[in-house]
C-alpha cells in the first residue's frame, strides 16, 4: 500500500473449496495469525467462502467453537430436506444459525477486502461478491448443485463457485499485499496421512468463556437433533453420490486453475483427508491445516 512499509507478512488469502476439509483453513489462518502475517485480503470459494468471511468478522474463535462440537448425529439437523426443485436441502435452518450465533454482517463494512466466488446458473459464469449481505453471499458460494437449492442473490440465482473456480486467485491480482498464498483442500490423494500435531488452545476467549461456550452450543445442537424427523435412506445415498461426484469435479479443476494463476505459495490438503461432509471430524481437519501450514511455511520466516 502506497505510503505505508512492507514487512514481506502482508498477505493475500485464497480458501479453496472442500466441504468438510475447509475447516483446515481454520488451523491455517491460527498458524498465520501466531507468526505475525498480515491477512490484508480474503478470497474464498464455496467453504473457504465461509471460513474466510467469518474470519473477516473477528468471530472465527467463535465459529471454531461450534464446528468443533459438531458431532455425526448433529449434521443431518442442521439440514433441512425440501421437495422443491433444484436440490434436496434448502440450507436455511444452517446459515439461520449462523446468523443467530455471529450476527449480521455487510461485506463492504467488514474490516479486511473479502470476495466471495460463485457461478451465475443463468448466465454460466463466475460471480465475484464483493458487497451486501455476508451470509447471502456465502450461501450462494456453497450451493452445491443438486444438494443445496440455488441462492437468489438480487435477479441472479446462484451456485456453489467450485463448479467453476474452487480455487479462485485471479480476484487478487491488484492486491496491495507481499504474498499471495492460497490453500487448496481438494489436492493430490496422499497416502498414510500422519495424525495432525495438536492445535495450541490458547485464543482470543479464556478457558472458562470457552467452556460455557461448547456447552450451549452442545445443547442448542442436542436440541436440533432430538426435533428432526426421520431422513429416507435413500435421500442419504442420493447425497452421497452428489457430493462424492462434485469432489472429483472440484479437484480436477481446482489444478487447472493454480497453473492458470500460480500464487506465490501454495499449501494442499489432500483429498482423501475428509470426505466432504465430515463435519464431524473438525479437530482433526484444523490440526491437519496448523500442521500442514507449518511445514511449508516454515522456509519463510
Amino acid at each position: 500500500m502506497q505510503g505505508e512499509q512492507s514487512t514481506g507478512k502482508r498477505i493475500s488469502l485464497v480458501l479453496g473449496s472442500g466441504g468438510a476439509r475447509g475447516l483446515a483453513h481454520i488451523g491455517v489462518i491460527r498458524w498465520l495469525e501466531e507468526h505475525n502475517f498480515e491477512i490484508v485480503s480474503l478470497v474464498g470459494c464455496s467453504m473457504g467462502a465461509c471460513v474466510g468471511g467469518i474470519h473477516a468478522t473477528g468471530k472465527l474463535h467463535v465459529y471454531e467453537e461450534w464446528v468443533r462440537a459438531i458431532r455425526k448425529r448433529h449434521i443431518v439437523s442442521l439440514l433441512d430436506v425440501t421437495f422443491r426443485k433444484g436440490g434436496l436441502l434448502k440450507g436455511d435452518k444452517l446459515f439461520n444459525t449462523l446468523r443467530e450465533l455471529l450476527g449480521e454482517y455487510q461485506i463492504e463494512d467488514l474490516p479486511i477486502k473479502f470476495t466471495a466466488v460463485a457461478v451465475d446458473i443463468n448466465k454460466s459464469r463466475e460471480v465475484w461478491l464483493t458487497e451486501g449481505p455476508m451470509f447471502d453471499a456465502i450461501r450462494a458460494s456453497t450451493s452445491i448443485p443438486l444438494l443445496f437449492t440455488p441462492a437468489h442473490v438480487g435477479d441472479r440465482k446462484l451456485i456453489d463457485g467450485a463448479v467453476m473456480n474452487p480455487i479462485p486467485i485471479a480476484p487478487t491480482v491488484g492486491d496491495a499485499s507481499d504474498l499471495v498464498i492460497a490453500v487448496n483442500a481438494s489436492g493430490e490423494l496422499r497416502e498414510g496421512i500422519a495424525s495432525a500435531a495438536k492445535v495450541p488452545t490458547e485464543g482470543p476467549i479464556s478457558e472458562t468463556q470457552a467452556g460455557k461456550l461448547q456447552e450451549r452450543i452442545v445443547h442448542f445442537l442436542e436440541g436440533l437433533h432430538s426435533a428432526r424427523s426421520e431422513q429416507k435412506e435413500d435421500d442419504e445415498s442420493i447425497t452421497e453420490v452428489v457430493y462424492t461426484a462434485f469432489d472429483a469435479m472440484q479437484s480436477t479443476i481446482a489444478r487447472q486453475k493454480i497453473a492458470a494463476y500460480p500464487p506465490d505459495i501454495l499449501i494442499e490438503i489432500s483429498r482423501n483427508a475428509a470426505n466432504i461432509m465430515e463435519f464431524d471430524r473438525a479437530d482433526e481437519m484444523i490440526e491437519l491445516g496448523y500442521k500442514t501450514t507449518d511445514q511449508v511455511m516454515r522456509q519463510y520466516i
